[in-house]
């Protein structure tokens, strides 16, 4: 470890890539704690803190909702138009046309994304402000009557804080070290830890169980572990090239293999379904202010059944985790594209006929290693309920467990491949 630090802080060029990094993630932190005026900050986090469907979202921004800043949002708008332009890319010949231009059709992508993301931005900022208005009626005073002037500049403030995370995400990507927007979100996660830690320690002394304690960090142990075998887990199938001779030189007649990851979704299946999952809570917690009984009454009752520490919510979102994950799966791999690819190449499977053959096989294969994947990213979801369930401790729950967890761990050992990568490179340049 100390070999490799060595290695990092004597190559000029990684050592500045990381410090540009860091410098760019401090600019966001501080981002994170300039207010919008004109909040009851104090009921703000009294609302945040009796609502878990809102805590989580704060959670993802690193307490930055909690406290209205301006970025509030955070990078979850331009998230939500990646995904909404990844699925448009299967579904539309010009943008399918444009991805497969290489580099320069995908500026153009990425051009579409970045102005899809600031519509979205206001739009989510809207709704947030209307929601956190309408607690007002219930006795919770957090934004107060605000002209047209005041709503508009408040959302046109917290979209631009949306639009310049964005920009130092990219920022990140371009001129540091590992994805810009994946840090941003791991930095935000990583930010409520020492709080986390700080409660529960205060709470290991004032209880005498230490014994549940000492095995709920076991556990998180544990389940650290076992995140980062599943996440660099692959199923590698053996593919061959037959032998071609062009001219006086012979081609191919190797051997390799078509790594299939057992996590090919990542995060995003969590993310569909978490958005489904918290959907009808926001909504009934519009209408539980109505003036008509029985809708509120409907509302309240469909905000209790969605509220995440009920069975019913975690076993839907167990269930809509792996349906997501084939969905999505589904969409990114398209086993008679791979087949046609490795044809046109000359390769195939061993003991399978290039094309309808490699192609059942590669969607029967695809199949079991989904739903591994699905189960295992349903597992990681509802993790902190069953965790509370079998402890009874609920302090940082979202951070050694579920999705927060997932985001982490896979951001660490990515940033830590491309250093890696890094040192390589260097070592090839100094022969």
């Amino acid at each position: 470890m100390w070999e490799t630090l060595k290695k990092i802080y004597y190559n000029r060029d990684l050592r500045k890539r990381i410090l540009y990094t860091l410098g760019l993630l401090i600019v966001f932190r501080l981002a994170a704690h300039i207010p919008v005026p004109g909040v009851n900050l104090e009921n703000l986090r009294s609302f945040f803190s009796r609502n878990q469907i809102f805590g989580l979202l704060d959670m993802f921004s690193g307490g930055a909702m909690s406290s209205f800043s301006i970025v509030m949002m955070g990078v979850a708008p331009y998230i939500n138009a990646a995904i909404i332009m990844q699925l448009l890319t299967m579904i539309s010949p010009r943008l399918e046309a444009l991805s497969k231009e290489g580099e320069q059709g995908q500026r153009v992508i990425n051009k579409y994304t970045r102005l899809l993301t600031v519509p979205l931005a206001a739009l989510q900022s809207f709704g947030m402000i209307r929601l956190l208005q309408s607690q007002s009626e219930k006795g919770l005073a957090i934004i107060g009557h605000l002209a047209p002037f005041q709503f508009v500049t408040i959302i046109i403030t917290i979209a631009a804080g949306t639009v310049f995370l964005m920009w130092l995400g990219e920022l990140m990507t371009e001129n540091g070290i590992g994805n810009g927007i994946s840090l941003i979100i791991t930095t935000g996660i990583l930010a409520r830890l020492p709080l986390q830690a700080v409660r529960m320690f205060t709470s290991a002394i004032s209880s005498v169980d230490y014994l549940k304690y000492f095995a709920f960090l076991v556990l998180a142990l544990f389940i650290i572990f076992g995140v980062v075998i599943v996440v660099e887990a692959q199923r590698n199938i053996p593919v061959s090239y037959a032998k071609r001779i062009r001219g006086q030189r012979m081609y191919g007649g190797v051997s390799t293999y078509l790594p299939l990851r057992v996590n090919q979704g990542g995060v995003i299946p969590i993310i569909f379904a978490m958005s489904l999952m918290m959907f009808p809570g926001v909504i009934a917690r519009f209408f539980t202010t109505a003036k008509t009984s029985w809708i509120a009454q409907a509302a309240s009752a469909l905000e209790r059944v969605f509220k995440p520490e009920t069975i019913i919510y975690a076993v839907l979102y167990f269930l809509l985790v792996i349906g997501f994950n084939y969905f999505y799966t589904a969409i990114v791999f398209n086993p008679e594209h791979i087949a046609e690819n490795l044809q046109k190449q000359g390769g195939f499977i061993p003991g399978l006929r290039p094309g309808p053959q490699t192609v059942v096989y590669l969607n029967k294969l695809s199949n079991r290693i989904m739903l591994a994947g699905g189960v295992f990213l349903g597992i990681i979801a509802i993790l902190p309920f069953v965790v509370q369930r079998m402890t009874g401790i609920g302090t940082m729950l979202d951070i050694i467990g579920g999705t927060g967890l997932l985001i982490v761990v896979s951001v660490a050992l990515e940033t830590i491949e491309q250093i890696k990568a890094q040192l390589i490179m260097r070592s090839y340049e100094e022969l």
